[in-house]
């Protein structure tokens, strides 16, 4: 079975986003470009993750590479707008590569479709210049689908911004024992298994 690869580069918008009330929400990967968009489902831990991983690469490239770190995006520019519709998710993603492409100084985001590996942001981002030239020993398999998105510094900036936002506007933490409470309240822990 042969696999595709969803290649924006560089794409017209790419953001994280939910589907769904809090607590029960589904977080999605979305790119457009070209009259396509191609919507990524992932776990809010996936999307969590990436934006700190992507803040940390940054960083890294401005160390290694000199590359200038663009300022936190204002608020009148936040994208605050909703996923693209129809929300049609192409692939749940198992693993997330990222690289630094110095060549062009942009960074490269790979979600690859979930397979039987376990789900994981994979490699030292800043080990090659391009994604492509990784060992084949440590690609998944190439018969599953990818989501391959190239962004200049400015539009990480811009996704990890958005992708903090999203992750937060979840349901808010119990103050005594920091899991999320439902509209109803929970069971705290911390309060023997009383409602709270």
């Amino acid at each position: 079975m042969t696999h595709q690869v969803h290649a924006f580069e560089p794409p017209e918008r790419f953001v994280a986003g939910t589907v769904g009330e809090p607590g029960d929400r589904t977080f999605f990967l979305q790119a457009r470009g070209g009259g396509r968009v191609v919507s990524v489902a992932l776990e809010k831990v996936q999307v969590s993750l990436l934006a700190e991983k992507l803040e940390e690469l940054l960083l890294e490239a401005n160390k290694r590479f000199g590359v200038t770190l663009p300022e936190a995006p204002l608020l009148a520019v936040h994208d605050n707008e909703p996923l693209d519709t129809p929300v049609d998710e192409e692939f749940r993603v198992g693993t997330l590569g990222l690289a630094f492409d110095v060549d062009t100084a942009t960074v490269v985001i790979e979600a690859i479709e979930a397979g039987e590996a376990e789900v994981e942001i994979s490699g030292d981002p800043l080990a090659d210049d391009d994604v492509e030239d990784d060992d084949e020993d440590d690609e998944p398999d190439d018969d599953l689908d990818r989501l391959r998105v190239r962004l200049t510094p400015e539009a990480t900036r811009a996704f990890i911004d958005r992708a903090r936002r999203v992750v937060a506007a979840g349901r808010p933490p119990c103050p005594l024992c920091g899991q999320p409470l439902d509209p109803g309240g929970h069971l705290c822990p911390r309060h023997n298994g009383y409602h709270r």
